[in-house]
């Protein structure tokens, strides 16, 4: 019999005795449920041999030992398990019914707490009311939904299938908030800007393109929020962030995912140094409110998040790991043959960032904030006072992933608009295109500021172990396949 000849078989089964569970005058899936407690705080809070302690829950049955006029079934919510026992004595009238019920279906239970002989503490059912009836079966080994892709697809089933998938995303909501509140306990407004946006910027990146029909215009899925997050500084909010999505068109990879997460903020009167403080403030808070130490394993790599994080010069990193000076563009070029990159038709800056990429990342295990990258590569970062080859930027590596990007902001409108019109110079195959109100914004004055980005899902993560980004998004874009 095929996978899915089986499974039609068993779902027939189940919607008879869902017919059987209507016949009986009963909703098979249910009304609201008052007064339920979750499983962990029911299991945590019981005392022994304390007579009297009640208990209501709702969940998914996950476990079902049916032995006679004995049923064991152990449900799960959101919070972890408990046990219901359903006893033929305490449930003669509803006792029919209740042998209808089966792995997946999740029900509501009322009744008296008590430990079993095994010791498992116990809600002695004096009342079940089914909440919804599973028609399809749960996977064959209940806590082996094992398929990477198929849990992707349905991870409404890897949810309560897999534990530890529940733990995960219920870890990654928990970091949100506590980066949220670290920032709003600093004085940090969070804003929204346009996710819909008419020009394509803040980013070097391909952006997914859409049409607004009453308007008649192309229009942009945001590639990033940061000329919108500037202009809020013109206006005045000196210290804003946003927590949203960014889209971008281009490759799928276990790091890589065209929907993603990001923080952004921006603060005035700032520069790139502030924002390496915050950056060490939010993560290292992080693990240490929800890891186990300061020393994490990401794949074979053990990583150290211990204060305080190293910080090296582009160009240092770059002489240590790729054996040439940055300002000796002929030996740079002449490590790009000797990596295979094919350099004739770059510019001599990028081709320096190829090398970088291709020689140092590797060797960023521990966090690293990698700082003064070549100006040129940075149109919206502002110059260094003592060399203004370099900008005052700063890229967060950890395990040899790029988890952070921040800069000491440019607020010149002349510099601003040189350097967008260098970047648009080659670009006729490109969406680039002139953002003219941002110059325009420049021109009444941003304060001086810092800005940063942390990629979420990366972050996630890290902190989780997780080496795919899609064992961390819930609903990773996957390619369709026929139904």
């Amino acid at each position: 019999m095929s996978e899915e000849s089986s499974v039609n078989k068993f779902q027939q089964q189940r919607e008879l005795k869902l017919e059987k569970i209507a016949a009986m005058g009963i909703d098979p899936y249910g009304q609201k449920y008052d007064g339920t407690v979750a499983a962990e705080k029911i299991r945590s809070s019981y005392i022994d041999d304390q007579e009297g302690q009640q208990a209501c829950t709702a969940g998914r049955i996950v476990l079902l030992r049916d032995i006679g006029k004995l049923i064991f079934i152990t449900l799960r919510d959101s919070s972890g398990t408990i046990q219901l026992g359903l006893s033929k004595k305490l449930l003669t009238e509803s006792w029919d019914f209740v042998k209808l019920l089966e792995l997946g279906d999740i029900v509501g239970a009322k009744g008296q707490l008590g430990r079993t002989r095994t010791g498992e503490i116990t809600i002695w059912a004096e009342e079940v009311t089914i909440l919804s009836k599973s028609i399809l079966p749960p996977p064959e080994k209940f806590h082996g939904l094992s398929d990477v892709d198929l849990r992707y697809r349905q991870r409404y089933v890897d949810l309560w299938a897999n534990p530890e998938v529940m733990e995960l995303f219920l870890k990654r909501s928990a970091f949100v908030m506590y980066i949220r509140n670290f920032l709003t306990e600093r004085g940090f407004n969070e804003v929204e800007t346009p996710m819909m946006q008419s020009i394509a910027g803040g980013a070097a990146a391909k952006p997914f393109t859409t049409h607004h029909n009453s308007l008649d215009m192309e229009l942009y899925l945001r590639i990033a929020p940061e000329l919108f997050l500037k202009r809020l500084l013109v206006g005045g909010m000196e210290k804003v962030f946003e927590i949203n999505r960014n889209f971008r068109n281009e490759g799928l990879s276990t790091r890589h995912n065209p929907e993603f997460t990001m923080i952004e903020l921006y603060q005035a009167y700032a520069d790139y140094n502030d924002m390496m403080d915050i950056t060490e403030e939010i993560v290292c808070g992080l693990v240490e409110n929800y890891c186990e130490g300061p020393v994490l394993e990401f794949g074979k790599f053990k990583v150290d998040y211990t204060r305080p994080w190293k910080r090296a010069k582009y160009a240092d990193l770059l002489k240590e790991h790729a054996g040439c000076d940055i300002d000796d563009i002929d030996a740079v070029r002449q490590k790009a043959q000797h990596l295979n990159i094919n350099h004739e038709k770059m510019d001599d800056v990028v081709v320096i960032n190829e090398v970088f990429e291709a020689t140092v990342e590797d060797h960023l295990i521990n966090p690293t904030f990698v700082i003064d990258y070549p100006a040129a590569i940075c149109p919206l970062t502002k110059k260094s006072k003592s060399d203004p080859n370099y900008a005052e930027r700063f890229e967060l590596f950890v395990a040899k992933m790029e988890l952070a990007n921040a800069y000491t902001e440019l607020n010149d409108p002349k510099v601003q608009e040189a350097n967008f019109k260098n970047q648009l110079k080659g670009e006729e195959d490109t969406m680039a295109t002139m953002d003219n109100d941002f110059v325009n914004a420049l021109k009444y004055g941003m304060p001086p500021a810092g800005g940063l980005g942390i990629g979420i899902d990366r972050l996630v993560m890290l902190l989780t172990g997780a080496t795919s980004i899609r064992d961390v998004i819930l609903f990773p874009l996957l390619k369709q396949i026929d139904s």
